[in-house]
């Protein structure tokens, strides 16, 4: 499936720079454009080699064909044939001296070319670890967005530019996946795709007996012995000498044995039968299902009667004179707490800076640990980042010098722009952008005080997924280019707001979920409704803190 590129967050903040270095493709879309023209290079170097193999095989064909006319001739009459000096002559120096050359022909290696060039290129391809998480990323989307495996398999997500589709054997490699990961649900899911496509009569690779000994465990260690049974029934009837199949049919066959004997003791045997196990999803805590539910467009706290209280305005950032005869486009996100949004606030020449500034740059992004206060990659931060202070170049100073104009913070005592290109199903999962009083050595080393606000631009569009969510308060910022959100992340008392926690969604391509949009309002002094858009592809991420 193709990806739109997802310029994530551009973040001013007081986090130290970073190395990294592991490349973790995965990470960031941004890095992964660049093996497209990687694998470019190698199908034009594969097609010089087949030419240069086929023209090889050309000149051999020729010679076969002009030595098979000559022999045909030649056998029947041989010394006919040979009377003619000529041809006495010729039949010496072809058997000394051209099959030998012919011979070289055919023992010339045609590949050196296209292997010297692979062996260049393979030291920048993905590892397993990048293939595992891409993996993980599918089913990470698969499960946000409520998605069923045969729609993933037939690609058929609405709004993609380029459809593409997994085989048999793209699902069996997903499934076997999720299965090193012991997590049988999905490992049920895929291996089930992967039965289904070639019961379906898909020409594969995939081997059914493989597919069915992953799959019967998986549903067996969910706790459906019966379906676990039938299905090694089935293995068995493929190839009856499985050896692992038959001990575990002989193993399920003894368990099933003794609860039926368990049943028959029981006063409500016949209830206890008929009883099947329900299979689920392991469980979330309720913030992840808000979470997820918030990704989707649903579980929105907005009441009619709190939204009538949300403007949009000219804001002029407090009479700013930059401002006082431009002002700028505002409208109010969220209530409480407070969340505006500023609209055609960076243009796209800026935006196109700040990624060339900070695309050799990125680097996997990190998490502070909360104990050790150490920088460290985590599983639900997904994505790359970079650092760009503002003397590195004018459009970075102007963004740092804007922020301050409409914040009214001082920005001398801000963490450097941070951008982040997020990755296959990259997300960030529900965080605060403020120290904790558990953290007091969060920003030590940067001799600062706590993080006051936090400021995002979005630098691009996408089509579905990628919102920014407050599980707490139940709020949905969805994403438009070109434009920015900012909060407070501290109370005038210093005192974190818990309601800021937040979350960066996993990003899909398409449209899947337009039914639930968040609904627009219409700002009569900015020229009519505003489109919202139901995925996210880019922000800047910036915070203000305070000094001490």
């Amino acid at each position: 499936m193709a990806f739109k590129k997802v310029w994530c967050a551009l973040a001013l903040g007081f986090l130290l720079p970073f190395s990294c270095a592991h490349t973790d493709f995965f990470t960031s879309i941004g890095h992964m454009t660049d093996l497209i023209n990687t694998e470019k290079d190698l199908v034009v170097s594969l097609k010089d080699y087949i030419k240069a193999e086929e023209s090889k095989l050309e000149q051999i064909k020729k010679w076969a064909e002009k030595l098979d006319q000559l022999t045909d001739t030649a056998t029947k009459d041989p010394e006919g044939f040979l009377g003619h000096p000529v041809n006495a002559f010729k039949l010496m120096k072809r058997l000394n001296t051209e099959w030998g050359e012919l011979e070289s022909l055919v023992l010339k290696d045609m590949s050196d070319g296209f292997i010297s060039n692979m062996t260049i290129q393979r030291q920048f391809f993905p590892n397993d670890e990048d293939q595992t998480g891409a993996a993980k990323a599918l089913l990470r989307l698969q499960d946000t967005y409520n998605l069923d495996t045969d729609t993933l398999s037939r690609g058929n997500l609405p709004g993609v530019k380029h459809k593409s589709f997994l085989t048999a054997e793209d699902c069996f490699e997903l499934g076997k996946i999720a299965y090193t990961e012991a997590d049988y649900y999905h490992t049920e899911l895929w291996m089930e795709q992967a039965l289904k496509q070639l019961d379906e009569g898909e020409v594969s690779s995939a081997d059914k007996v493989y597919i069915l000994d992953y799959l019967s465990y998986a549903v067996y260690q969910q706790g459906d012995l019966g379906k676990a049974m039938a299905l090694t029934r089935r293995l068995l009837e493929l190839d009856p000498e499985h050896q692992r199949a038959n001990g575990n049919m002989k193993y399920f066959e003894y368990i099933m044995a003794k609860e039926k004997e368990a049943n028959k003791s029981s006063t409500d045997s016949e209830d206890q039968q008929e009883k099947e196990t329900e299979v689920k999803k392991k469980d979330y805590l309720p913030e992840r299902r808000k979470y997820e539910m918030l990704c989707r467009g649903e579980g929105l706290k907005m009441t009619p009667r709190r939204q009538k209280r949300l403007f949009c305005r000219y804001y002029d950032g407090n009479r700013n004179p930059r401002y006082i005869l431009g002002p700028v486009k505002q409208e109010d996100e969220w209530d409480k707490p407070r969340i505006v949004r500023f609209l055609d606030i960076i243009s796209d020449e800026e935006i196109e800076t700040v990624k060339e500034l900070a695309k050799p740059r990125l680097r996997r992004a990190t998490i502070s640990n909360p104990i050790t206060g150490a920088l460290e990659t985590a599983h639900y931060r997904i994505s790359k980042s970079a650092w760009l202070s503002g003397y590195e170049s004018p459009v970075v100073s102007r963004i740092n010098t804007r922020i301050q104009d409409l914040t009214g913070l001082d920005v001398s005592t801000a963490e450097e722009l941070q951008v982040a290109n997020y990755g296959v199903g990259g997300q960030y999962e529900p965080h605060f952008d403020f120290g904790r009083k558990d953290e007091p050595d969060a920003f030590k080393e940067l001799g600062t005080g706590n993080r006051i606000a936090t400021w995002l631009f979005y630098m691009s569009d996408v089509s579905a997924g990628g919102a920014t969510v407050f599980p707490e308060v139940g709020a949905s910022v969805w994403p438009k280019k070109g434009t920015a959100v900012f909060w407070y992340n501290l109370f005038p008392s210093g005192e974190g707001d818990y309601s800021t926690r937040h979350a960066a969604c996993p990003v899909l391509v398409g449209n899947k979920w337009g039914e639930y949009l968040p609904p627009t309002r219409v700002c009569p002094v900015l020229g009519g409704g505003l489109a919202f858009f139901f995925l996210w592809t880019s922000e800047i991420k910036f915070f203000v803190k305070k000094s001490i």
